[in-house]
């Protein structure tokens, strides 16, 4: 996966992050990554895109949501839980 740098230095090209969430801007910093991007290479090598990440590379990037979020019933006891 090679980024596409013509347009990085474009202000225009920035607009749509004045309005943009957090989820945006973490996935703009993360395709720059020099290692997310090997992982990438290396999973696509593999024809592994479409399937559960590794757990290393799971922990390396954070939280990966496989399904929708569904409630288990439970009430947590503390706020931070």
């Amino acid at each position: 996966m090679r980024p596409d740098t013509s347009r990085w230095r474009i202000e225009s090209a920035y607009r749509f992050m004045d309005e943009a969430g957090v989820d945006h801007l973490a996935w703009e910093c993360l395709r720059r990554n020099g290692d997310y991007q090997q992982d990438y290479r290396d999973l696509r090598r593999a024809d592994r895109l479409g399937k559960p990440l590794p757990e290393t590379m799971e922990s390396r990037w954070g939280l990966r949501f496989r399904g929708p979020a569904t409630s288990d019933g439970r009430r947590p006891t503390d706020l931070l839980e």
